[in-house]
């Protein structure tokens, strides 16, 4: 019995192994240099989106059909009547966020006789570029009644940026508003990342929820992904980014008031401590239980409502509400059957005295 040759190891082995390690290195070469210089990440991003733009209009417009400014519909059994409404309502959304944060807050606030609008913009672009946007907008909705901006998480800085620098400046240098349309009457930031958040380095995870979990309405063409930016917002996200440094000190105006919402995990947090508070006294060391009460509380303000700080969360002058709720489930029930989200009643709450 003849016995056939070994085989010799087929070279396309080789070659597809070479690549996928050469796929490593240079994602490795990338992520060291984009962490070590953010401002330069930001750049080339911002430029490689600027030119897909000029190259593919069409593929790269915004304006898709699910982008821009909706109306919302108002709740069964209330009426349609935007003149009569107490507040017009702007919500805006943070990064990669699917399309369903709304569901719960919005029922009730067209329900309260509000007229509510969903700005859907490019999420991943940088903020600076969503607030353009919304300035471009802005004009077309009514001329009243006046508008509160509602942003959750990165919509929050949104709003501020397009308060603060389109619809209301102030300061030297600064003249008349730089568009028309109606006033803002105010702004409840919903877990805004004020100061930024270090969770928005993973935000490669977050654009997979993003577009896998989006309504059937949202365009899904191969183009859907770069038409929303290239990651320059988790680039402005950064705490001490430039875009915050930018933000957070640039004058408010007085006019606006602002309404802060924070998550605290709380039932996480206390579980854990009372967990390590009964072990120091089953081990004798009662001693140690006033610094675990320190440690609870500082444990608690850093882990915020899991995304974000309740230190991040606040601004100069103006605590937040704190509330216990995870990031989304300020304002979104992860199951039906759960109680109405925490942050639901206080917003309404506040619209009620802000509206005219």
């Amino acid at each position: 019995m003849t016995r056939s040759p070994p085989r010799r190891p087929r070279r396309s082995g080789r070659w597809l192994l070479a690549l996928l390690l050469l796929l490593v290195a240079l994602t490795a070469a990338w992520t060291w240099w984009a962490e070590a210089h953010p401002r330069a990440e930001r750049e080339v991003r911002t430029w490689v989106h600027d030119q897909l733009r000029a190259w593919f209009p069409a593929a790269m417009n915004p304006d898709d059909g699910w982008h821009g400014l909706h109306r919302r519909a108002p709740a069964s059994g209330t009426a349609n009547q935007p003149a009569g409404a107490a507040l017009s309502l702007v919500l805006i959304h943070g990064l990669d966020e699917p399309g369903d944060i709304w569901d719960d807050l919005a029922p009730a606030l067209t329900a309260a006789g509000h007229a509510v609008w969903e700005y859907r913009y490019p999420n991943d672009q940088g903020i600076d570029r969503s607030a353009n946007w919304l300035a471009e907008l802005w004009p077309s909705l009514p001329p009243s009644p006046p508008v509160v901006l509602i942003g959750h998480s990165m919509g929050g800085l949104v709003a501020r940026d397009f308060v603060s620098r389109w619809r209301h400046p102030v300061g030297p240098g600064q003249g008349a508003p730089g568009i028309g349309g109606p006033s803002v009457a105010g702004v409840i930031l919903i877990g805004t990342p004020n100061a930024g958040s270090e969770w928005a380095r993973l935000r490669v995870w977050l654009e997979v929820r993003d577009h896998f979990a989006s309504p059937a309405q949202r365009p899904r063409d191969l183009a859907a992904g770069l038409r929303d930016g290239l990651g320059e917002a988790k680039i402005d996200l950064r705490p001490d980014s430039d875009f915050l440094r930018a933000l957070n000190s640039r004058p408010w105006p007085a006019e606006v008031p602002v309404f802060i919402v924070a998550g605290r995990l709380a039932n996480l947090v206390d579980e854990q401590m009372a967990a390590l508070k009964a072990a120091v006294i089953a081990a004798g060391a009662e001693d140690l239980a006033p610094h675990l009460e320190h440690w609870d509380t500082a444990a608690g303000d850093t882990l915020g409502d899991g995304l974000v700080s309740l230190e991040s969360a606040r601004l100069p002058g103006i605590e937040p509400l704190v509330v216990e709720a995870s990031h989304r489930g300020l304002v979104r029930r992860l199951f039906a059957d759960r109680p109405e989200p925490p942050a639901i009643a206080p917003i309404l709450a506040v619209l009620g005295q802000w509206a005219p």
